[in-house]
C-alpha cells in the first residue's frame, strides 16, 4: 500500500528532494543516498549535503529507527556512525571502479548519467590538492562522486586513500548532521519557528551554498579565458 502511495505521488523533481527520502524511506533509504552519491555514476544529482542537513533536524526520529535513546547526543552520534559508513564505503566502491575501468571512463562517450567533463573537473581537483582531494571533494557537488574515481585511475596507495576517505566522510557527515541538529533547535527556541515547516527554503540556500565554488569556478575561468 505505502508503495503504490509513493508511485503514484512521485514526480521526478522528489529525487532532489531530501524530505522525500526522509518521509518515505527512513533512515536507510538515506544511507542508501549517500552510498549511491559516490558509489554509482548516477549519484552526483543526488542531494548529499541538504539531505545531511535535513537529516540532522530529523535526527531523534532517525535514530529511533535503530534504538530509541532519548537522548539527542547518542542519536547524533548513532547516525555519524551508520551514516559515515556508507558514506565509506560507497568511495570505496568508486575508487574500486576507477581502478579497474580508469581508461574506458575516458574514451566513454557522454550519457544522460555519465559527463566526461565532471571526472575531467574531478581530475583536476585531485591533482591540485593531493591526498587531501579526497577530504575537501566531500564538501563539493558532484566533484564528491568522481574523486573517488579518479583515485582509482591514478592508482592512488590504497592505505592513503583509506586515511582519507575515513577522515573526510567523518567530518563531511558530522558537519552537516550538527550543523540541522543545533540550527533547528537554536531557532525553535530563539524564534519559536519550526524548520521543518520551511524545509524547501533551506535546501535551496544549501544548495546555492554548496554549488558556489563551482559556479564561481566556472565564471572565472571564463572571463579569464575571454580576456588572453
Amino acid at each position: 500500500m505505502l508503495l503504490n502511495f509513493v508511485l503514484l505521488d512521485f514526480q521526478w523533481h522528489d529525487l532532489i528532494n531530501p524530505q522525500f527520502y526522509i518521509e518515505y524511506g527512513g533512515l536507510w533509504l538515506l544511507l542508501f543516498v549517500i552510498f549511491a552519491e559516490t558509489g554509482l555514476f548516477a549519484g552526483f544529482f543526488l542531494p548529499g549535503d541538504s539531505l545531511l542537513f535535513v537529516a540532522g533536524i530529523y535526527s531523534d526520529d532517525l535514530a529511533a529507527q535503530i534504538v530509541a535513546t532519548g537522548n539527542s547526543f547518542i542519536d547524533l552520534f548513532i547516525l555519524w556512525i551508520f551514516i559515515t559508513i556508507a558514506g565509506v564505503l560507497g568511495n570505496y566502491v568508486g575508487y574500486w571502479f576507477g581502478k579497474k575501468s580508469g581508461p574506458y571512463l575516458y574514451q566513454r562517450k557522454d550519457t544522460f548519467f555519465y559527463k566526461k567533463k565532471y571526472l575531467k573537473q574531478a581530475h583536476d581537483f585531485y591533482e591540485r590538492y593531493g591526498g587531501w582531494a579526497i577530504v575537501a571533494a566531500r564538501f563539493v557537488p558532484i566533484i564528491r562522486t568522481f574523486a573517488p574515481i579518479v583515485a582509482g585511475i591514478v592508482q592512488m596507495d590504497k592505505k592513503k586513500f583509506t586515511y582519507f576517505n575515513l577522515i573526510g566522510c567523518a567530518a563531511w557527515v558530522a558537519s552537516m548532521l550538527i550543523a540541522g541538529h543545533f540550527l533547528y533547535q537554536w531557532v525553535l527556541k530563539q524564534f519559536d519557528i519550526d524548520l521543518k515547516e520551511h524545509l524547501e527554503m533551506i535546501v535551496i540556500i544549501i544548495v546555492l551554498v554548496s554549488t558556489l565554488p563551482i559556479i564561481y569556478k566556472f565564471f572565472f575561468k571564463k572571463e579569464k579565458v575571454s580576456n588572453t
